[in-house]
């Protein structure tokens, strides 16, 4: 196992980075933290919380001396933010990212990491529907899985430091190409976001049902279709500007699959449509086997316990 790294400087204190902070606290990784967020206000509550050692309204100030530097800020804010590091990271240093897309960020950042640091995107794929410095919390990565996708001639021990610091918060740690990443995450994260936003604001257009009367008789489908569609709209938009051919390629699978079930319900069909539901519970039962969620009921369930 690798030793902890001396400086982690963490650039963005929202959900995922003020986690991280947590994470350092309670189980280790880092001897001592840097924090950098462009609202003052948001460095004012970070201070509150003691998330960091040291906090930076300049990232350039926040990355001296750091050998993980960690961009915590939506993808579309990682190119320009490490140009503006660029010239104060030192040598060695890991410079990595909790994005959910990797193509982008391998385009975007990748320009800007001067030769003698190590450039490995990451992403946690761990998170709620909150977001700040408040909605930070140690345990948010605890049996989740962190993906990692290093560039061509990262060295071995690079890697393996990064997913020994991961693992110490108790992820479960997966490397694999840029590319993959973003065609199994536009499946598994991406579609259903989309999919959740579509629905909630076509409940809100319906003319013949009045919103009160939405809220009033929300169902559990359509409740955690709201929860997934209040998550932050500046980071979800860049996700989908960002991945935009694997998510259209999953978007098209979708859609002929609706047809499917469209002609099904105009026809009667009930064989197809139970074999199709069939099929989508195995997946869901197949997850919690995985210990990627619970079955416990859910309803108002704390997302930090899932």
């Amino acid at each position: 196992m690798s030793k902890p790294f001396e400086k982690v400087a963490l650039l963005g204190l929202g959900l995922i980075g003020s986690s991280i902070a947590h994470a350092i606290r309670a189980y280790g990784g880092a001897r001592s933290i840097s924090g950098h967020a462009k609202s003052a206000e948001t460095l004012k509550v970070a201070a509150e919380l003691k998330l960091a050692d040291t906090f930076h309204a300049d990232p350039a100030e926040a990355v001296k001396g750091a050998d993980l530097i960690i961009l915590c800020v939506p993808v579309g804010a990682c190119g320009p933010l490490a140009a503006a590091i660029s010239p104060a990271v030192g040598a060695g240093a890991i410079i990595t990212d909790v994005g959910s897309v990797k193509g982008a960020i391998v385009r975007d950042v990748g320009p800007h990491v001067p030769s003698h640091a190590h450039f490995i995107p990451g992403h946690p794929i761990a998170g709620t529907e909150q977001s700040g410095p408040r909605a930070g919390f140690a345990e948010l990565f605890q049996n989740r899985w962190c993906i990692l996708t290093p560039v061509a001639g990262t060295p071995q021990e690079r890697i393996t430091a990064l997913e020994d610091f991961w693992k110490g918060f108790g992820s479960r740690v997966e490397v694999m190409g840029a590319e993959h990443h973003d065609l199994v995450l536009a499946m598994t994260s991406h579609l259903p976001h989309l999919i959740a936003y579509n629905s909630v604001a076509t409940a809100a257009d319906l003319e013949e049902v009045t919103q009160s009367e939405v809220i009033k008789f929300s169902a559990g489908g359509f409740r955690d279709l709201t929860r997934i569609a209040s998550s932050d709209p500046t980071m979800w938009r860049d996700v989908f500007l960002n991945n935009k051919d694997a998510v259209l390629e999953m978007l098209g699978r979708f859609t002929e699959e609706l047809a499917v079930l469209q002609r099904a319900i105009r026809w009667g069909d009930g064989e197809t449509l139970f074999n199709l539901f069939s099929r989508a519970r195995e997946i869901r039962r197949g997850i919690i086997a995985a210990g990627q969620d619970t079955a416990a009921p859910n309803f108002g369930r704390d997302p930090r316990k899932g």
